[in-house]
C-alpha cells in the first residue's frame, strides 16, 4: 500500500467502506477499472451504467378517447402463479456462480458473455396494465397514505400563516400535523432523466409493486418521512415514482434492473470515464449520466428513511454536489453569455437600422440637393437661352426699323387731302401725325412706327442701305419682304396699336389696306403699346422729313 498515491488510496477506503473486501482484491478491482470507485462498485455487484436516455423526437398526437373503456384484467395462468417463481427460486444458485465468473473475468479483463440466467429475479411482476402512469400513481398515492407534495403543503401552509397571527405556528403544523411526499415530476421517465441531465441535479428514482408485501410500509413510513423528504426538497432532487405494473414504470425497472421491490435509484450527471482508454483520458470528456447507487428491498431495511437519509447527507450528496455545482456554473455562465450576446446583436442591429436610416435620410438629402442643383441649373440655362433670344430678337429688331427708316426716307410722298390722316402717340409722349393713302397696307403703317422707335443716338445717315435679310428691295416690294420676315406679329414688332377712343386694338394682319379698317376710316388717334419686355426709348428727333403736330403749327 505504500506505493499508492493520496488519491489511490482514497478511492481504496471508500470501495472498503462500501463493499468490504479484502485490500489486495480491492486495490487490483480499482487498478483495472483506472482506480473508479463507481466503476469498481458495478464490478463487485455486476452492474453496469444503462445507457444515455435517447433524444429521439416524440410527436404528441390528438386522440379522442372519450368512448374508450379499459380492457378488463385477465387473469393470471398457472405458468404465471407458480412455474415462473419457482424456475426463479431454482436459478438463485446460477446466478450466484455467474457473479463469481464475472468477477473473475472482470479482474482478468476478460469479456463476458451475457447468459439468460443472469437477468432472473426473485419475483416477476403481473402484467402491465395498459392504463395509468406517473400522474395516476402519485393521485392513488396521495389518496393512500393521505399526504400531499411538499411544496402544495407549505404553499398550504403560508397562505394560512397570512390570514392567522403568526408564520411560525404556521410551520410547526406543517411540520407536525402535515404528512409530505416529495415533489413528483408528473412526466415520462425520460423527461425526468432529460431533467436531470440538462439542470445538472440529482433524480431519484422510485418503483414499487402493489404485489410486494414490502410496499405499502414502505410508501407509510419512507416516502413521508419528513426528515427524508425535507432532505429531497431543500437539495432540489427531481424525484419520479411509478408502479411497475405500468408501462412507463415497467420500462425504467427493465433499464435500472430492478429485481425486488420496493426500488430507489439515485442517478447524477458524472465525469466520464472508460476504462479500456485508461491510460490515455481524454481531454475534457462530457459528463454522463450516471446510477450512483441503488437501494431495494423492505423499508426496515435497505429502503428505510434513516438509511437513505443517511445515505444521502454522508455519502451521494458530498460526492455529486461539487461537480454538479460546477456544471450548474458552466451553465449559468453559457446562459449569460448566451442573453448577453443576444442582447448584443439586439443592440447591433438596433444600431445599424439607426444608422441605416440616417444614412439613407443624408443619401435623400443629397439627392434632392442634387436634382434641386441640376433644377436651378436647367433654369438658369434657359432663362439664358431666353435672354440671347431676346438680345437677338432686339438686335434684329433694330436693324429692321433702321432699313424700314431709311427705305421711308427714301419713298415718302407728300401729304395730299384725300388720304388718311392718322395721329400717332409714341410711348415716350411724343405725338406724330401722318397722312397714308387708303391703298397702303396695315404693313406700312406698323412699319412707319418701328421706325419712329428708333434711338436717338442713332442717326439715320447710318441706316442700312440693305436688308438684313439680304433682299433687293425697293418702294413696290417693300412690303413683301416685310410680311416674309414676320413670323409672329406681337413678337416681332414689338408694340401694339390701339385707337385712342373709343380703345380698340388693331392687329397686324398681312395683305390688309388701311381703308379696310373702320376705326381708320377717315383718321385716327392711335397709341403706340410696348410688347414683349420691349421697352425701347424711342424719341422722335423732327429732322427725319416726316410731318409732326408742331410742324404743323
Amino acid at each position: 500500500m505504500d506505493h499508492l498515491d493520496a488519491g489511490q488510496r482514497n478511492a481504496l477506503a471508500s470501495l472498503q467502506n462500501i463493499v468490504h473486501a479484502d485490500e489486495d482484491v480491492a486495490i487490483s478491482v480499482l487498478d483495472s477499472v483506472g482506480w473508479d470507485v463507481q466503476h469498481a462498485v458495478d464490478l463487485l455487484f455486476g452492474h453496469s451504467a444503462p445507457p444515455p436516455p435517447p433524444t429521439t423526437t416524440m410527436q404528441e398526437f390528438e386522440i379522442d378517447d372519450s368512448d374508450v373503456r379499459p380492457l378488463p384484467p385477465r387473469s393470471p395462468s398457472v405458468y404465471q402463479l407458480v412455474a415462473r417463481p419457482l424456475f426463479a427460486v431454482f436459478a438463485v444458485p446460477l446466478h450466484v456462480l455467474s457473479n463469481i465468473f464475472r468477477f473473475i473475468f472482470g479482474l482478468l479483463r476478460i469479456p463476458v458473455p451475457q447468459f439468460r440466467f443472469t437477468n432472473l429475479s426473485f419475483y416477476t411482476p403481473r402484467p402491465r396494465r395498459s392504463f395509468g402512469g406517473p400522474d395516476r400513481w402519485v393521485r392513488e398515492l396521495e389518496e393512500e397514505t393521505g399526504a400531499v407534495s411538499i411544496s402544495t403543503g407549505r404553499t398550504t401552509a403560508f397562505e394560512t400563516a397570512a390570514a392567522g397571527p403568526s408564520t411560525l405556528t404556521a410551520r410547526s403544523r406543517l411540520a407536525d400535523d402535515t404528512k409530505v411526499l416529495p415533489d413528483f415530476t408528473l412526466g415520462s421517465y425520460d423527461e425526468a432523466l432529460r431533467t436531470c441531465e440538462r439542470e445538472a441535479r440529482i433524480g431519484c428514482i422510485v418503483l414499487v409493486s402493489e404485489e410486494h408485501d414490502d410496499v405499502p410500509d414502505f410508501k407509510r413510513s419512507t416516502l413521508t418521512n419528513a426528515e427524508f423528504v425535507r432532505i429531497l426538497y431543500d437539495n432540489n432532487v427531481v424525484v419520479w415514482g411509478g408502479d411497475v405494473r405500468d408501462q412507463e414504470a415497467y420500462s425504467a425497472a427493465e433499464k435500472l434492473q430492478a429485481t425486488t421491490y420496493p426500488f430507489v435509484a439515485f442517478v447524477a450527471l458524472q465525469p466520464r470515464r472508460n476504462p479500456s482508454s485508461s491510460s490515455r483520458p481524454s481531454a475534457n470528456p462530457s459528463p454522463a449520466l450516471t446510477v450512483l447507487s441503488r437501494h431495494q428491498g423492505p423499508s426496515s431495511g435497505p429502503t428505510s428513511p434513516s438509511t437513505l437519509s443517511s445515505h444521502l447527507t454522508t455519502q451521494l450528496l458530498p460526492r455529486v454536489t461539487p461537480f454538479l455545482t460546477r456544471i450548474q456554473a458552466q451553465n449559468a455562465a453559457r446562459e449569460r453569455d448566451r442573453v448577453l450576446r443576444s442582447e448584443q446583436d439586439a443592440a447591433f442591429h438596433a444600431t445599424a437600422a439607426r444608422d441605416r436610416a440616417r444614412i439613407e435620410s443624408k443619401m435623400a438629402a443629397e439627392r434632392e440637393a442634387a436634382e434641386r442643383a441640376r433644377a436651378e441649373e436647367v433654369e438658369a440655362e434657359l432663362q439664358r437661352q431666353h435672354q440671347l433670344s431676346l438680345e437677338h430678337l432686339k438686335q434684329t429688331r433694330l436693324s429692321w426699323r433702321r432699313f424700314i427708316r431709311r427705305a421711308l426716307t427714301s419713298s415718302s410722298l407728300p401729304a395730299s387731302s384725300g388720304g388718311l390722316r392718322i395721329a400717332i402717340r409714341l410711348p415716350t409722349g411724343q405725338r406724330i401725325i401722318h397722312t397714308f393713302t387708303p391703298t397702303q397696307s396695315l404693313t406700312s403703317l406698323y412699319a412707319f412706327v418701328g421706325a419712329q422707335l428708333v434711338p436717338s443716338s442713332l442717326p439715320p445717315s447710318e441706316d442700312p442701305t440693305t436688308s438684313p435679310a439680304g433682299d433687293a428691295w425697293d418702294s413696290a416690294n417693300l412690303e413683301l419682304c416685310l410680311e416674309k420676315q414676320i413670323s409672329s406679329a406681337p413678337e416681332w414688332w414689338g408694340f401694339q396699336l390701339v385707337s385712342a377712343y373709343p380703345r380698340k386694338e388693331i392687329h397686324w394682319m398681312p395683305g390688309t389696306q388701311l381703308g379696310d379698317v373702320d376705326v381708320l376710316k377717315g383718321g385716327s388717334q392711335l397709341v403706340v403699346e410696348l410688347t414683349g419686355g420691349a421697352r425701347e426709348t424711342a424719341v422722335g428727333n423732327g429732322d427725319d422729313g416726316y410731318e409732326t403736330e408742331s410742324d404743323e403749327e
